[in-house]
Parts: C-alpha cells; structure tokens; sequence
C-alpha cells in the first residue's frame, strides 16, 4: 500500500483522523515516541497493528485518550489514587493499567482482563484522537523488536509500504517510551519505567511504588506460559542490526574498556559504534537512545559498544532497561 505523509496542520489530522475512524492504521508523534494508531475498540484494525508491526498477540497495547474524563470508556474502577495521579501526570508519559471493562476487544489487551490506558502530551496526538472520536491503541511505530522512532524518517523506515498513513511530526520530546504503573493491587507497581520516576509517583500517592520483579530478570529466563502485563516485558526490544555489548563499571574503566575493545574489534576488520553519554545526563540519554542506536544502524556499524548507566537514578533504570535489552543483556563487568 501507499503510506501517505501528512503535516500537523488541522486537514491533515483530521484526514489521519479519519483513516483510524474508518479502519485504517496511522503513524503520528507523541512526547514520548511515535505511535501506530488504530481505534481500540475495532479487533480487525487492532490486527492491523499487530501484523505490520510483526507483534506477539500476546503483548498488550496501551490505549491513547484525548480527554482525562474519557478514562471511563475503559474501566470501572477510579479510586481516589487514580485521580490523584491523573490529576499530576496527565497529560504526559505515564500509563495506567486498570480493570477493564467488558467491550474492550481482547486482542487490545493481549488477552488480560486489564486495559493500559495515558493521556500523551502532544497536541498533534490529541487532535487525531479527539477527531477520531474513539479511544486510539497505539504501540511504537516500529517494527516489532527494532529501536523505538523518536522521528518520522525512523516510522518509515520500517513501515514504508505497510500503514496507511504518518504524521511528519517533530522530533520527540523525551524519546523513551511512558512509565507503565499497574494500578490493580493494593500497591502501585511499574511495569515498565520511564521519564516519569518512582520517586515522583511516591511523592504524589504518599504511599511506596514497587518495581516488578520481571524488570530485573534476562527475558530468556522467562517461562514460555508468562503473559506479559506491559509491552516492553516479555520480547527482545530495541534491538539494533548490530551486535551490541554494554560495558559496566567505574566511569574511567568503561571509557579504557570500550577503548580496547574498539581497536580489538577494528583489528578484525570490524566497523564499530560507540554510546557513551556523560555520567548523570540521564534526560539526556533517554532522548537520544533510540536515535543513536538507529542511526548506527545507517552508518552500518557490526558492533556496537555502550557505557552503562547508573540505575541508581530513576530515569537512569529506564535507560537502562533499554540499552540491556537493546544489548540482548550482554553486558561485559570491568
């Protein structure tokens, strides 16, 4: 198929509005990557999501809202936590997992009885989806298992010929995916992390958020029988053409490590990248990540070599949760 390229201008989104109204599947930019858009309530233009995109039915999608009050299309439950962190976070890069309700397509959810729902923080995102008049599942506009796109250039390269429609939007703003907080149980848990800390969200709740345990364990480890509750938990992600090795340590010993390792690999003939952001820039380096890995990737490097971050920092996890699976969890300790 033909994948059209609009503008931000009011037409246009009204006309990418309309291709997600009547079926269709469309790529536009959020504050935190881009995002293919499909209404969430039609199971056959979810199944378009999924099959461009090369995505495990089992991975479930976030659900994009245009209006905090439209929260009630999706669940039964809004407890007076809910509202509270509505209220500090929305709109921007933090996503509720809550009970769905009944109607909410199974194939949205990747099967779970919970639906993961944000509000995004970027005026040509909300437009669409209040045009479109039906709440928006919206995974990364890459395919399956690739970088995350923080650009329009990087939606098209892989899915060029395979959507119906991108929104030539600017360049992400925070350029890692939304913090994912499951709010089903008694305690607050993330999910997956994000620009959004567990600091913040304590400081807002005044009660302690828990990490889930799958977020600090190799994907290869995981059982063939578990449903992940988030994307980003179960799959190889962001995984750049290259190989990929992670150098961890003292900041000094990375720098000598990623050195020797550099002449070693280009003895052999070998073209390799390197990542290494300054120690605490970690804003920055959730910004960059993704265009640095795929840009890498352009050039046509076989290695790659990335410093660590500390995870000590909130965002600086997060980072990390994507350079190592990025990295496929190979990581060198020096």
């Amino acid at each position: 198929m033909e994948t059209k390229r609009f503008t931000t201008n009011k037409e246009d989104l009204a006309e990418a509005a309309a291709i997600i109204r009547n079926g269709g599947i469309v790529a536009f930019p959020t504050e935190t990557v881009y995002g293919l858009g499909a209404n969430a309530l039609d199971p056959e233009a979810v199944k378009k999501v999924y099959d461009a995109k090369g995505r495990p039915g089992d991975n479930p999608m976030i659900v994009h809202i245009a209006r905090a009050s439209d929260i009630g299309q999706m669940t039964p439950m809004l407890s007076p936590k809910i509202v509270t962190l509505i209220e500090n976070f929305w709109p921007g890069p933090l996503t509720l997992v809550l009970k769905k309700k009944e109607g909410i397509p199974k194939r949205t959810t990747g099967g779970l009885d919970t639906v993961a729902v944000r509000m995004p923080d970027d005026p040509a995102a909300l437009e669409i989806i209040s045009r479109a008049g039906c709440p928006v599942a919206a995974p990364s506009a890459n395919l399956s298992g690739r970088p995350s796109p923080t650009r329009a250039e990087h939606v098209l390269a892989d899915l060029d010929g395979k959507i119906d429609a991108v929104v030539m939007g600017s360049e992400c703003r925070v350029g890692i995916e939304s913090t994912v907080l499951d709010m089903t149980g008694d305690v607050p848990v993330i999910l997956r992390p994000g620009i959004v800390t567990a600091d913040n969200i304590e400081a807002a709740l005044g009660v302690k958020v828990e990490y889930d345990p799958h977020l600090k364990q190799n994907p290869k480890d995981e059982t063939a029988d578990f449903k992940p509750r988030s994307p980003g938990m179960k799959y190889r992600h962001y995984a750049p053409k290259a190989d990929m090795l992670v150098v961890e340590g003292q900041r000094d010993d990375v720098k000598r490590e990623i050195e020797r390792l550099k002449k070693l690999n280009e003895g052999m003939g070998n073209k390799v990248g390197t990542i290494l952001f300054e120690e605490k820039a970690f804003i920055e380096a959730a910004h960059d990540l993704f265009a640095e890995l795929r840009e890498l990737d352009k050039e046509g490097v076989d290695m790659i070599l990335a410093g660590a971050l500390s995870d000590k920092d909130g965002v600086g996890f997060a980072v990390m949760n994507r350079m190592l699976k990025s990295a496929g969890y190979n990581i060198v300790k020096v």
